[in-house]
């Protein structure tokens, strides 16, 4: 039988592939002109209402020597992710993540969605010019250095989670492939190059449109998918180590450390309750993200929560930026 053995969560923010100089420095530049601001009370907002309404004081907390620190503490917990990823020996990685219009467009545009064709594929790198933008550099990261690379899916575990899920009422779009030139998504990209790392271990992509209104799932329903699948996965009748990850989040593009700590104490103490009460309003632009959090919070149930790495990366006097968080349940072996 198989057995969800591992489970993991990791931010997947643009930080997270930038350069040391970008965090000290690009950053306090680029956030200015983002249009996707949220303030606290899930209510839309801009960089110049946000910073008018800051304390005094807050540029001590962007200072190149702060965003130094977090620069090195999130590398630390990444790597940190990664050995614990190898060290749980698994036949197949769940990936829960979301998608930005990459593989989707708003003209048609599914909740929720699995990949189950053999391969995914990531694309090779767009040329970057000494004068493009920094950000094109960091993004191109995520992509592969030379030649597009097919990553393993475990396209047959896939498709029979496909049709169990719709056998329990979810309505899941099913992906045999991708369009030509198409790569997968940011979600995905940033666990197989950064994360993985090289380690070959065949992947099932689970995707939400976390993002885009109108149709993102509800909490209950992210909480009543990752319940779903944690006992789907116990009933595939062959012997697999699986396990799970959460990528992207927690709060952003305005860091709320109080959220941030809420989704993991719920998930921490196992309480679904929690996980599937949030407001939806609350989890906007990229604080959507949270939602492939609460999905792996339920997956991961029968598990213990051992391990937390939280970076609140503050980037701006306007306190925007990324509530990074590293989460390693207990492994079964």
């Amino acid at each position: 039988m198989a057995k969800l053995v591992a489970a993991f969560g990791s931010s997947h923010s643009i930080m997270l592939v930038s350069q040391r100089e970008d965090w000290q420095h690009g950053f306090k530049v680029i956030d200015t002109k983002n249009m996707h601001y949220y303030d606290k009370q899930g209510r839309k907002t801009n960089y110049d209402a946000l910073l008018a309404g800051m304390p005094p004081g807050t540029e001590a907390m962007v200072t190149p020597e702060k965003m130094d620190e977090r620069f090195d503490a999130s590398q630390t917990a990444m790597d940190a992710l990664h050995e614990r990823i190898v060290a749980a020996k698994l036949d197949v990685l769940l990936i829960v993540g979301d998608d930005q219009t990459e593989l989707f467009r708003t003209s048609n545009n599914p909740a929720m969605a699995i990949f189950f064709g053999p391969t995914i594929r990531n694309t090779a790198r767009e040329p970057v010019a000494p004068n493009d933008p920094w950000p094109k550099t960091a993004r191109m990261w995520r992509h592969e250095p030379e030649v597009d690379r097919e990553y393993p899916v475990k396209s047959d575990l896939a498709e029979w989670l496909i049709r169990q899920l719709c056998d329990r009422d979810f309505d899941i779009a099913a992906m045999d492939g991708l369009e030509p030139g198409q790569s997968e998504g940011h979600a995905f990209q940033f666990i197989h190059r950064r994360l993985l790392k090289g380690h070959e271990l065949p992947v099932i992509p689970v995707i939400l449109n976390t993002f885009d209104p109108p149709n993102q799932p509800t909490p209950r329903r992210c909480v009543a998918l990752g319940k779903a699948l944690r006992e789907l996965i116990a009933l595939w009748p062959q012997d697999l180590r699986v396990g799970v990850i959460a990528s992207g989040g927690l709060s952003h593009f305005v860091v709320d450390e109080e959220l941030d700590q809420q989704v993991l104490t719920a998930i921490r103490t196992k309480d679904s309750g929690a996980l599937a009460g949030f407001d939806p309003l609350r989890l906007q632009a990229g604080s959507s993200e949270i939602r492939n959090w609460l999905v792996v919070g339920e997956m991961a149930k029968e598990l213990d929560m051992e391990w937390v790495e939280y970076v609140p990366a503050y980037r701006t006097p306007a306190l925007t930026g990324t509530g990074l968080a590293f989460a390693s349940w207990k492994t079964l072996f």
